[in-house]
C-alpha cells in the first residue's frame, strides 16, 4: 500500500470516515504517522474549543474576583482555587464519576438546544465529558492570570478615562480590556500551549474513545502494543505536538501584535515563551 492510499484510507479514521479495521501486522512508519496524525484532530478540537470558551469565562472570573460584590467575587475565587488547586488528571476522575452517576439519579440537564436524559449520557463521552473538564480547568487558570493583569492596569489609563467621559461598560471595552489583554498575553500564550498539551491527559481518564475515535496517544499505544516499539510512535507524537506548538506561537505572536499596535515601535515587545512556565 503506497503512502498516498494510506493518508486517503486512514487521514480522517478518528472521525470516522475511511477504513474501519486497524492494521495489525506489517505496520509501515507511514501508517503511524498518518493514523497519528488522525488523531491529533481531537487533541486540536479540545485544545480550540476549551480555549475557545475559556477565554470568555476567565474574563468573567476575572472581573468576579476583582468585584465588590461578595456573591460574585467569592464564586469567581472558588471556582479558581478548586481547579488550580487539584490536579487536571483528578478533575478527569470526579467529573466521569459525576456524569455516570447524574443519569442513574433520573437527573434530566435542559441545555437549551438538547436535554441530556437517561438516554443520552452524552457527557461520559470524551468529546464532550472531557472537554467540559479542559475548559472548566483552563478558565480557572486564564481567570487568575487576567485576574492580575487586571490588576495592573495603570491607573493613568483609568483616570483619562474618567477625564474623557468614559463610564461602565464603555470603559472596560475601550480602555481596561484591551490594556489587560496586553498585559496578559504573555502569560495566556503558555497557558494556551499547556493546555494543548493537557488534551494528552484525555486517554488516560475514564472518557472512551467514542467507536475508536482516538486521540493521538490512542493510537500510539496501539502502535506500542503491535510492534513492541514505543521508540517509534510515542516520538512521533511527540513531533507533531512541537509542530503545532510553533503553530500556536505564531498565531498568538500576530494576536501579541495586534495588540500592541498602538505602542510607539520601540516600546513593542515581541512576545517571548517562558518555558520554565510551561509546567504547573
Amino acid at each position: 500500500m503506497s503512502c498516498l492510499q494510506t493518508l486517503s484510507d486512514y487521514g480522517l479514521r478518528s472521525i470516522g470516515y475511511g477504513e474501519r479495521l486497524l492494521p495489525k501486522a506489517d505496520i509501515t512508519l507511514c501508517e503511524q504517522f498518518v493514523l497519528i496524525g488522525s488523531g491529533m484532530i481531537w487533541n486540536i478540537y479540545f485544545a480550540i474549543l476549551a480555549l475557545l470558551l475559556g477565554f470568555f469565562l476567565s474574563t468573567i472570573l476575572a472581573l468576579g474576583k476583582n468585584s465588590n460584590f461578595w456573591l460574585f467575587s467569592n464564586f469567581s475565587r472558588t471556582f479558581i482555587f478548586i481547579f488550580r488547586g487539584s490536579p487536571l488528571f483528578i478533575q478527569f476522575f470526579f467529573a466521569y464519576e459525576l456524569f455516570v452517576i447524574l443519569p442513574k439519579l433520573g437527573v434530566d440537564l435542559d441545555l437549551g438546544f438538547v436535554t441530556i436524559t437517561l438516554e443520552t449520557r452524552w457527557f461520559t463521552k470524551a468529546w464532550l465529558g472531557a472537554l467540559i473538564v479542559l475548559f472548566f480547568n483552563t478558565s480557572a487558570y486564564a481567570g487568575e492570570i487576567f485576574y492580575g493583569a487586571l490588576r495592573a492596569v495603570p491607573s493613568q489609563d483609568i483616570e483619562s478615562a474618567d477625564a474623557f467621559g468614559l463610564t461602565g461598560i464603555k470603559k472596560f471595552r475601550r480602555i481596561i480590556w484591551p490594556t489587560m489583554l496586553r498585559l496578559a498575553w504573555p502569560s495566556y500564550t503558555n497557558e494556551a500551549i499547556f493546555m494543548f498539551h493537557a488534551t494528552t491527559l484525555v486517554f488516560f481518564t475514564g472518557f472512551p474513545a467514542w467507536q475508536q475515535k482516538g486521540d493521538a496517544i490512542y493510537y500510539a499505544s496501539y502502535f506500542a502494543d503491535k510492534t513492541f516499539n514505543p521508540f517509534v510512535p510515542y516520538p512521533i507524537v511527540g513531533f507533531y505536538f512541537i509542530l503545532l506548538t510553533l503553530v500556536l506561537i505564531g498565531l498568538f505572536s500576530i494576536i501579541n501584535r495586534y495588540l500592541n499596535k498602538h505602542l510607539p515601535s520601540q516600546e513593542r515587545k515581541k512576545l517571548k515563551i517562558n518555558t520554565h512556565s510551561l509546567i504547573r
